[in-house]
């Protein structure tokens, strides 16, 4: 619980804690509560505003200037306390260094630039796809998401084949440490100090291959763009922030459409709506739950005064299955209109990796969907414990093609 924290100006007041793991397990009747108490609430246990509905949340993310991320985009206020790690340049960072290096990487980044990509996707998502069908039964945590991201996304990135489980446990680290420092952050640090080295290892130039999207941001360092320094830190951002969430939306969408066999039908009648389709996976069951900013000045929003340098949480979750904003939120529908949710952001701080983690997503869900493979449950599926992210631990799927 924070212990300076500032009283609530004119906010309902919950006591409600989002970080318990029952919360966390089962977040949609506590997100419902949290909505029809009002648009901004006082979390009375940890000494925050929450932004459970989305048109605040939408506001909060438009506004950069107003909400900032050099806070740090977790519970922690980086003006306060001093970081865990050196803060992300690109999702920690305010303008106008945010600015410069997000074109950088933007342009790494972008959909004409990672074109070259896709046929080795569709390469891999193939293979997989056959090994499924052999095997027809599988965990698809670990057999699917986790095989499937951590082969073509590090690829991508330049790294080397070996010791790639350290990016999840990265991965794990960094977005548990978006919560609060309880013992799900705790449990998931136990390695800090050596999967920490190992990340700022790949990350070296020396280390990543040519031509890799890695290598690319080093190729702005002769130019004066970026420092080497920056460069090395612009990579591991790639690595954080390109792994965790991705494998979850993979475990998100299988579970989406295994449990909505009707749904998956029309994917299979029309393979070429993957990619709305996705979008609905991303605010159905949105794998970033929760994030922060921090209060550059005064504010009032949702009718409540908040003062400058004080956190305010936005629950992603919460904000995509408003009724304000969708029609039926809690059915999964591929054909409805996904205008305005916020499953990657919004904004100039919007998930700069969104590019490649769709089309990761939109090939393996496209193949399985051509080649007609149909997939259902089959046993008891796992939700992982995090403070920050949703997905499965495990997800056992039995494959078929018809």
């Amino acid at each position: 619980m924070a212990q300076d924290a500032a009283p609530p100006r004119g906010a309902p007041i919950s006591d409600i804690d989002p970080f318990t793991p029952a919360n966390i397990l089962d977040p949609y009747p506590w997100h419902q509560a949290l909505r029809e108490t009002g648009p901004m609430v006082w979390l009375s246990r940890y000494g925050v505003f929450m932004a459970p509905r989305h048109a605040e949340n939408f506001a909060i993310v438009a506004d950069h200037q107003t909400f900032c991320s050099s806070g740090g985009v977790g519970y922690a206020n980086f003006f306060k306390e001093k970081p865990w790690r050196q803060p992300s340049m690109l999702l920690e960072a305010d303008q106008p260094d945010h600015t410069r290096r997000r074109a950088i990487v933007g342009r790494i980044l972008s959909a004409p630039n990672l074109r070259g990509l896709k046929a080795g996707f569709e390469v891999e998502a193939n293979a997989l796809i056959d090994k499924l069908l052999d095997q027809g039964e599988v965990e698809a945590v670990f057999e699917v998401s986790r095989a499937y991201v951590l082969k073509v996304f590090p690829d991508a990135v330049g790294i080397g084949a070996s010791g790639r489980d350290n990016l999840m446990k990265y991965g794990a680290m960094v977005f548990n440490a978006f919560g609060p420092q309880n013992d799900i952050f705790h449990d998931s640090a136990r390695d800090l100090g050596e999967v920490s080295a190992w990340i700022m290892e790949q990350c070296e130039h020396k280390n990543l291959r040519p031509g890799g999207l890695g290598d690319q941001v080093y190729q702005a360092v002769p130019s004066g763009a970026i420092t080497a320094d920056e460069a090395l830190i612009l990579v591991r951002s790639f690595l954080s922030a390109g792994v965790d969430t991705t494998v979850h939306a993979v475990g998100n969408a299988l579970w989406s459409f295994a449990t909505n066999p009707a749904e998956w039908a029309k994917m299979k009648a029309n393979p070429g709506i993957v990619r709305t389709a996705f979008e609905e996976v991303l605010r159905y069951e949105s794998p970033f739950q929760t994030f922060f900013r921090t209060t550059t000045r005064d504010v009032e929003i949702g009718g409540v005064m908040i003062p400058a340098n004080e956190k305010v949480m936005l629950s992603v979750g919460s904000a995509n299955r408003d009724p304000r904003k969708f029609e039926r939120p809690d059915a999964f529908d591929v054909s409805r209109n996904l205008q305005g949710h916020v499953g990657f952001g919004y904004g100039i701080h919007a998930c700069i990796g969104q590019m490649i983690s769709r089309l990761e997503n939109e090939v393996l869900l496209t193949e399985l969907a051509r080649r007609k493979v149909d997939f259902e449950v089959c046993g008891e599926a796992t939700r992982t414990v995090h403070n920050t992210l949703r997905g499965f631990s495990k997800l056992p799927l039995r494959f078929t093609q018809n």
